[in-house]
């Protein structure tokens, strides 16, 4: 059977960089059809030799089925039998790599890792500061009350805040902080860009994340065709998602859930937007304890 990426890096008898450079090694060739060795060259600073020998070494130890050399086009391609063994063969591991390659464009115009047929729109970066993150961090790893001054749209003028963070999350479009906040009595979240000064720490925190009953608690959203559309407009968007039986089931934190709609562009007023607009809807969200199998 095929390894995953979810396997443990610590059971890999092997370095770091080198599972980065086999990895990029089944990316390419999976999803761009044609590996070279300047796909290697370029990505990790590595001459010629390095990254023929990377790529020998993927075929000799790991995989000697995947590639198969193409004189005509000069590179591997892969063989009807290629199975991931450093990836999960998912489209979401090219786009992360076309993201990467984008950052560096935009960070680096000099360097050439832009492909020339792919394109990656990047979400405009958020006002979020070194100073800002390091102690909201620290005081996640040492479970540290944290003072700072905080702006919302509902308290558009910065206060004062204590706060007890636990974890911190991007979103998607923005970064924010689960954190027990000690103004409200309750776990809420906290956008980091809205913070205006550098938090500082204070005592021990009095409320982890296990006592977050919303973090902790794992959830099923269901999703399906928008209604109103046609039959065969909800087959084309059941496509589009990848759908078994029509239904699409995501699985995460009862507190993200919001988030996780918002990055699909499902609307929590049903009918305010076009079917055309909407394509999906929520059918159901039921904790995983109440599932069929499903654990506490």
């Amino acid at each position: 059977m095929a390894r995953t990426a979810a396997t443990n890096a610590a059971q890999w008898p092997l370095r770091w960089d080198l599972l980065l450079r086999y990895r990029l090694i089944e990316v390419i060739a999976l999803w761009e059809g044609r590996l070279t060795t300047n796909h290697l060259m370029r990505a990790f600073g590595i001459g010629r030799q390095q990254a023929s020998k990377d790529i020998n070494e993927y075929l000799g130890q790991h995989a000697p089925d995947n590639l198969t050399y193409d004189r005509s086009l000069k590179g591997y391609v892969p063989s009807a039998t290629f199975k991931p063994v450093f990836t999960r063969g998912l489209a979401d591991e090219y786009l992360q790599m076309m993201h990467a390659r984008e950052d560096l464009a935009c960070s680096f115009a000099e360097l050439a890792v832009r492909e020339v047929a792919t394109e990656v729109l990047l979400p405009p970066a958020r006002d979020l500061r070194p100073q800002v993150l390091r102690p909201i961090l620290q005081a996640c790893r040492e479970q540290k009350r944290v003072e700072l001054c905080y702006a919302s749209l509902a308290n558009p003028h910065p206060e004062t805040r204590v706060i007890q963070p636990h974890t911190v999350v991007h979103s998607g479009y923005r970064w924010h902080v689960r954190a027990w906040c000690e103004k409200n009595g309750d776990f809420r979240d906290f956008v980091l860009s809205r913070i205006s000064d550098e938090p500082g720490l204070l005592t021990a925190a009095t409320h982890p994340a296990s006592r977050d009953t919303a973090w902790q608690q794992r959830v099923s959203i269901t999703l399906k065709p928008d209604p109103r559309l046609s039959k065969a407009q909800q087959t084309v968007i059941a496509r589009d998602y990848a759908m078994q039986g029509g239904k699409l089931v995501l699985e995460t934190r009862q507190a993200l859930v919001d988030y996780v709609c918002q990055q699909l562009r499902v609307d929590n007023r049903p009918g305010s937007r076009e079917p055309e607009a909407q394509q999906i809807v929520v059918d159901g969200v039921v904790p995983l304890a109440e599932l069929p199998g499903g654990g506490g």
